[in-house]
């Protein structure tokens, strides 16, 4: 029997009606019309601010509307909490993860809803079906594993397998694959095909275009709030997306190479983990050049980037920074001698949520606001209003950085690292979950980092990135260095060649 059966409607699964958001004055959402129907993926793209989290906070019963309404299944549907959404059949995965760290990765699966024998949690019951859904998305990790001992892409995974317990007839995905490599995302897809043909269907947010054609069936992409395009079929050129989504052509995604005329900057060798992360790892960055890190998931490219850091203990090997060696004991010795990390975690590790952007932009660059050791209000509205400015914060200095998008608060991190003129910066994933309009911006901001003779070293998982940005590209495979390749030597091919040693 089908789902339609079952419930005895043939229409659109979801359909909304003219919903609109207001914030006081301000509207974030303007009369929207859409239909979701069974057994399909509709793609939902949109800049940051656009108002797709907002979109889906409102199907998901975490916002309420401010006109408009919606039916589900036929039926008049109004969700004033999650709880409701979540009867109804309809399940979302955010995109900033929601995991409680100090529970096991089975306990976070059925969080709310943890089945019970004989009034006790059936804890063999909770492992056994989470250790089902961690092998079908290819994560080997027993269930009793807590959350906060893994990487960020095994979160997600997490996250993931979260929502496919729950039986949902609808999942909102947003930016689901933000943390996955190839394997994973491919894993990922083979279940969303699976569970499209049970009647499933989904609302799939992604800043990752190449993804849409693989997954979508349909498109529609929000504008500063508005529903401006919508598309029958997956099969949009990628540039008409991206004029639908920022109001213009980008025609070009990567900004062009500078020469590298400068020496070896950084200098790494034989670095190896104390952790078994990485082991015997040499390379050079030069001044002014853009140094690109690939492998895929758990090949040691974070963990590397944290012990060159001083973040993650080394057990042999030197980092050298100008020729002089770091004794990197912590990531002070790190910072003293010019290296900045912009890590992948921002939320648990980039930003402090709780503060302003003015605050946050502040954390280690409170010279520059300071007049005989008192912090001066005017030098701190012009510094932040500054760095807003450079990176395109869609924010004010004094609001929170909890209220802002995840690509806003990833601006946030960067403008801060920059802000201290380090000698080396090293980010890790620092598109991660930024829209396709700002990924242009900060790539121009990476290249003229690199213009101005800083060394940038860059680790992503979006493998068109590292080889857009750099002038060389560094392979790791199960924690070795697997080759250097020269710009023109990095293709795809190369890469994954030396990626799946």
């Amino acid at each position: 029997m089908t789902l339609a059966s079952r419930t005895g409607h043939n229409g659109p699964i979801l359909a909304l009606h003219g919903v609109g958001k207001k914030y006081g004055p301000n509207t974030v959402l303007s009369r929207v019309s859409l239909e979701v129907n069974r057994g399909e993926v509709l793609a939902l793209l949109g800049e940051n601010g656009a108002g797709k989290s907002t979109l889906s906070g409102i199907v998901a019963g975490l916002t309420e509307p401010s006109e408009g309404t919606m039916t589900w299944r036929g039926v008049a549907y109004a969700p004033s909490s999650p709880a409701d959404a979540l009867a109804a059949g309809i399940g979302l995965i955010h995109q900033e993860m929601r995991l409680l760290p100090d529970l096991s990765i089975a306990e976070n699966v059925f969080v709310g809803r943890l089945p019970t024998s004989v009034g006790r949690v059936n804890r063999s019951e909770i492992n056994r079906r989470s250790a089902e859904q961690l092998q079908r998305l290819g994560l080997d990790v027993p269930p009793t594993t807590l959350v906060r001992d893994l990487r960020v892409a095994a979160q997600q995974q997490v996250e993931i397998a979260k929502a496919l317990t729950l039986k949902a007839e609808l999942l909102i995905l947003d930016e689901p694959t933000a943390a996955l490599g190839g394997d994973e995302t491919d894993r990922l897809f083979e279940q969303i095909e699976k569970l499209k043909a049970e009647g499933v269907s989904f609302i799939y947010i992604s800043h990752r275009l190449d993804e849409i054609a693989r997954v979508a069936d349909r498109v529609a992409v929000l504008r500063d709030g508005a529903l401006v395009a919508t598309y029958e079929t997956a099969q949009v050129p990628v540039q008409r997306l991206v004029h639908d989504m920022v109001g213009r052509p980008l025609d070009r995604m990567f900004p062009a190479l500078s020469d590298v005329a400068g020496g070896p900057l950084l200098t790494v060798e034989s670095l190896t983990s104390a952790e078994g992360a990485f082991k015997e790892i040499s390379f050079e960055v030069r001044a002014g050049e853009v140094f690109g890190i690939a492998g895929i998931v758990g090949a040691g490219r974070t963990e590397l980037v944290r012990g060159i850091a001083g973040v993650d203990p080394i057990s042999a090997g030197r980092v050298l920074v100008g020729g002089e060696r770091l004794s990197l004991r912590s990531p002070r010795d790190a910072l003293d001698h010019g290296i900045v990390l912009v890590p992948e975690d921002r939320k648990a590790q980039g930003v402090i949520l709780a503060q302003s952007i003015a605050d946050n932009l502040l954390v280690g660059n409170y010279s520059d606001v300071t007049r005989g050791g008192w912090i001066v209000p005017g030098r701190v509205q012009n510094f932040a209003a500054r760095m807003i400015g450079r990176f395109g914060v869609k924010g004010a200095p004094d609001q929170q950085v909890n209220e802002l998008s995840g690509g806003n608060q990833q601006k946030v991190v960067i403008a801060k690292s920059i802000a201290r003129r380090p000698r080396v910066i090293i980010l890790d994933e620092p598109t991660r979950g930024i829209d396709i309009g700002a990924r242009a911006q900060i790539y121009e901001v990476i290249a003229e980092l690199a213009r101005e003779g800083m060394a940038v070293v860059v680790v992503s998982s979006d493998l068109d990135e590292v080889l857009g940005l750099s002038h060389r590209v560094m392979v790791l495979s199960r924690g070795c260095n697997r080759g250097v390749l020269d710009q023109k030597d990095a293709g795809r091919i190369a890469v994954m060649e030396l990626a799946t040693m």
